[in-house]
């Protein structure tokens, strides 16, 4: 899959196209295939390793998505 990048706390302009592995859902989860996604002032945060919270790297922010459900763990 194609994904918006963290691989080291910057500017949201630092962020890298990558290609990651297709995920596939367990029990109790949906995969969706994202048709369009947010960023608000919080993943700004995460990116720019401000935030209280600071996930290693690297990561994908966001966690604001709209789309088709594509597949059902």
């Amino acid at each position: 899959m194609r994904a918006a990048v963290c691989t080291e706390p910057g500017p949201a302009r630092s962020l890298a196209r990558g290609q990651l592995p297709d995920p596939v859902p367990r029990s109790g989860q949906v995969l969706v295939e994202v048709r369009g996604a947010g960023v608000n002032y919080v993943d700004a945060l995460f990116v720019e390793g401000r935030y209280q919270i600071k996930p290693p790297v690297p990561f994908v922010p966001g966690g604001e998505v709209a789309g088709v459900v594509a597949e059902v763990g």
